[in-house]
């Protein structure tokens, strides 16, 4: 055998040694995860469909006064869905607003002041608070929370509101314990740890190195959180940010223990009030006709509002144009 018949023979056995022995699975895996995100989409948009289709008769009788009415009467089927509405954008933005300080504080804590011996326990009791049903924290605020809440700070604030003034009619409402400001509190407590859990996580991927060149340049704590560390993870905060936001929207059970669950527009943070989800919950059991079609179409409203939260998370998070 020549020379250059071995030399063939031995870039063949290579050839044949180095080729990937998952090859033949390619096609497979690559039909696979193409099957799943078809899915996805497939259901995604049966859910959209779905929606649309089930909530038409009533957006076909009540038009674009279904955004804007503010009666929701069974008897005479009549439905609008303003008070739902604006119920579930005040009770979202007054939560965020709520929580969204105290999360942030929390999570500078646990990375840049917090104790390493405490550090993991104060950690872990955070994510276990992300982690507790809503219902729990409904019955907490209903029986608990709401009582303490009517006794010690809306009765006084009512009381001493000077008749006529803008405190008078922010304050408005039926000390009971039950309103939008107390589901807003409320709200703000179940996002706040998943926010300080999600913000704290995103704090640890900055590099040490970064850290330690701002205090090596004379930088206080303060700072270094503010000026060097924030800037960091601003992106993915407001990724974080906008995640909670979501859930807040779309919190149920929790919001319809103790939002008063009625359907007249709120003119004060302690009137009661309703949201999407909490008139979903209410009445969809005995609901039939055009007013489960209400209800489905309120659904649908929901849908669009989270999607539309969603996109604009993604426009803040996308990436500057370079020139």
């Amino acid at each position: 055998m020549s020379t250059t018949d071995v030399s063939s023979s031995g870039s063949a056995d290579v050839a044949r040694r180095t080729s990937p022995r998952g090859k033949t699975f390619d096609p497979i895996f690559e039909g696979l995860c193409f099957a799943a995100a078809t899915a996805l989409l497939a259901t995604l948009g049966g859910v959209l469909i779905s929606l649309f289709i089930g909530g038409w008769p009533a957006l076909k009788t009540f038009g674009f006064g279904f955004l804007t009415g503010v009666t929701w009467d069974p008897v005479k089927d009549v439905y609008g869905a303003a008070g739902p509405i604006v119920g579930t954008l005040i009770t979202a933005a007054v939560a965020l607003l709520i929580s969204l300080p105290i999360a942030g504080g929390v999570a500078f804590f646990l990375v840049e002041l917090c104790p390493q011996s405490l550090r993991r326990t104060i950690g872990t009791a955070v994510e276990l608070l992300a982690g507790i049903p809503s219902i729990v924290y409904g019955m907490w605020g209903l029986f608990v929370f709401a009582p303490f809440f009517a006794r010690t700070v809306e009765a006084p604030l009512i009381t001493s509101a000077a008749p006529g003034s803008f405190a008078e009619k922010l304050f408005s409402g039926i000390p009971n314990g039950s309103g939008i400001l107390v589901a807003s509190i409320i709200l703000a407590i179940m996002i706040l740890p998943f926010m300080a859990a999600t913000l704290r996580e995103l704090l640890m991927t900055v590099p040490p190195q970064v850290r330690e060149s701002a205090y090596g340049l004379g930088a206080t704590t303060g700072e270094v959180v503010m000026k060097v560390t924030l800037p960091y993870v601003s992106r993915g905060a407001v990724g974080a940010v906008m995640l909670g936001l979501g859930r807040a929207l779309g919190e149920t059970m929790a919001v319809t223990f103790i939002i008063g669950n009625s359907h007249d527009f709120p003119h004060g943070l302690f009137d009661a009030g309703s949201t999407i989800a909490s008139t979903i919950a209410n009445e969809f059991n005995e609901a039939s006709g055009l007013q489960a079609s209400a209800l489905i179409a309120l659904g649908l409203v929901l849908f669009l509002i989270t999607f539309i939260v969603l996109t604009l998370a993604r426009l803040m998070l996308r990436q500057p144009a370079r020139a």
